[in-house]
């Protein structure tokens, strides 16, 4: 494979471009390495990058040993906990495009060789994911690893019940706020993405299901030696693989997103990857539909219960044996698809070993026969929407109830907290979808809150925005077309009945369409809540979450 990076070091004319390399500390004798970008998302504010600084001096490492020279340069990352609940989140799918455009704009203005890309939370992840298959050179993802559990004398604790669920408890009365403050304190006791599968550990699992990182690398801990080794593996292999011309979309192929999707279904992850995967496909030359993932979710039993779903944490996945005992279970629904590893996924799979068949179960022992998402629609949601059905209590999977209506999160997270909210309701949020957010914002303010108060067996909650992978019980989102776009979900009044069959997939307003056609014509598209800016920007350009909230290219 040619050096990219000869295009800035080869040549009589190129004397100034070494000039300046030379100034970075570029030794002479090291101007013919393969030149390797060390992508980092390192960043003070999100627990899940904090130690960022150490798994770059390994990746350097690796990547000096490997014969390559490494370059670092940043991206930057939202947290979507901190940002949960106000007007920032409206920030955190729209960083994903912004971090997939920085990665192109710099490897291509520097001409690297090759890519790692380190990354841990929601949308850094398939932001990098994305770029590596636009980019299509060689790229090791290393995710940074999961946090591990909280302690409360000797019972664990996970972000999302024990603090998100805990405002829900607090304002029920069930807990003190002396218990509160305690959960505050000890639910994230250090580095590491949020301890549950929720979307970032989603997304790691299926980055070394897909094949882009090491094996073992999905489920490492933040705060463990074997995370470092891992990095500096990553670091030297990158450079073997600018070596032998593996590029990024030799390794993320149809076959392979399949399989990211089967293990997605099987695990129970979050739901956002309806949006990442169709996205990172979308940059690797790969059609995903959302109707694809509905379909293997009917065929890939449920063989995990982690956080939200079940009281497993990411821990136990890891000390069950990761991602390699994961992919042995699943192997004969799996494609033997090449990773960056070497070995083939079939292989990886047949040399692992499941050490707690409770934790990572059998394909004929599995907790449900179908996977953990499924695609509804009817006529709230004509093009569809999603819902994590293995985190929906069977009460509540076939539902009917009674709309209350919120033009936005924070009228209905107040309503809610207020005690409004009844058994028998299903709130709808609205005007949160990709255009009209602007952004999707995650709800999972809302759906803790419900939660917490012991609703979540008795209420459903319908958006056009999306979750957290954290959210559980009778939660549908994506709701396309949006209300901003003209959707019926913009059409649903106060007291309307909806019925919900998540097992026949149909999700319907029972109201005459004569009725609705009325509520049509008298319908007006709202003004912008955003006009200027990266958001007003991403607004004007961002197609549906069924398509995966991508940008339109003009």
């Amino acid at each position: 494979m040619a050096k990219r990076s000869a295009t800035i070091t080869e040549g009589l004319d190129r004397a100034p471009n070494r000039a300046l390399l030379h100034a970075t500390g570029l030794p002479r004798e090291d101007m013919d390495k393969p030149f390797i970008g060390v992508v980092t998302s390192f960043t003070d504010l999100i627990p899940g990058h904090i130690h960022m600084r150490r798994l770059e001096r390994a990746v350097e490492r690796g990547v000096h040993a490997g014969g390559g020279f490494a370059f670092t340069f940043g991206v930057p990352g939202v947290c979507d906990g901190i940002a949960m609940g106000h007007s920032g989140m409206r920030y955190s799918l729209p960083s994903r495009e912004l971090i997939a455009d920085i990665i192109e704009a710099v490897t291509n203005a520097h001409c690297l060789d090759g890519l790692i890309l380190l990354t841990n939370c929601d949308k850094i992840t398939p932001g990098m994911l994305m770029a590596a298959a636009r980019l299509n050179i060689p790229a090791v993802v290393v995710t940074g690893g999961p946090m591990v559990s909280g302690r409360r004398k000797t019972r664990k604790l996970s972000l999302v019940r024990d603090t998100f669920e805990a405002v829900g408890r607090r304002k029920a009365g069930k807990i003190t706020d002396d218990e509160l403050t305690c959960l505050e304190m000890e639910a994230c006791p250090s580095a590491g993405s949020c301890q549950g599968l929720y979307t970032a550990n989603t997304m790691s699992c299926l980055t070394e299901a897909m094949g882009m990182s090491l094996t073992g690398c999905g489920t490492s801990l933040a705060t463990h030696s074997l995370k470092d080794r891992l990095a500096y593996l990553s670091g030297s292999k990158v450079v073997e693989l600018v070596n032998n011309g593996v590029t990024a979309r030799k390794i993320m192929t149809r076959d392979a997103l399949e399989n990211a999707i089967t293990v997605d279904m099987a695990l129970g992850g979050s739901t956002n990857t309806c949006l990442h995967i169709p996205a990172i496909a979308r940059e690797a030359g790969v059609d995903i539909s959302l109707d694809l993932f509905d379909e293997i979710s009917r065929r890939s039993p449920n063989i995990t219960k982690l956080r939200p779903a079940g009281d497993y944490f990411m821990e136990d996945l890891e000390y069950a044996g990761g991602m390699p005992a994961v992919l042995k279970s699943l192997k004969s629904l799996l494609k033997d698809a090449p990773t960056i590893s070497g070995p083939s996924i079939h292989e990886i799979a047949d040399a692992a070993e499941i050490y707690d068949d409770d934790v990572i179960r059998s394909l004929d022992n599995a907790y449900s026969k179908e996977g953990g998402i499924a695609v509804l629609r009817g006529n709230i949601a004509p093009d569809g929407s999603v819902v994590k059905q293995t985190a929906v209590g069977d009460e509540v999977k076939r539902f009917t109830g009674t709309a209350c209506v919120f033009d936005g999160e924070e009228p209905a997270m107040k309503a809610i907290l207020d005690g409004e909210i009844k058994p028998g309701m299903i709130v709808v949020i609205r005007y949160e979808g990709p255009r009209g957010g602007p952004g999707m914002r995650e709800m999972l303010s809302p759906t803790s809150a419900i939660a917490g108060l012991g609703l979540e067996g008795s209420v459903g909650l319908l958006t056009d925005g999306r979750f957290s992978g954290g959210t559980r019980g009778l939660s549908i989102g994506h709701i396309s077309p949006e209300a901003a776009a003209g959707g019926p979900i913009g059409l649903i009044e106060n007291g309307d009945k909806i019925e919900i069959d998540i097992p026949a997939r149909e999700m319907n307003l029972k109201v005459d369409e004569s009725v609705l056609e009325q509520r049509r014509k008298k319908w007006q598209p709202p003004k912008p809540r955003v006009t200027s800016g990266y958001l007003a920007r991403y607004a004007k350009l961002v197609t549906s979450g069924v398509t995966g909230a991508v940008m339109k290219d003009e």
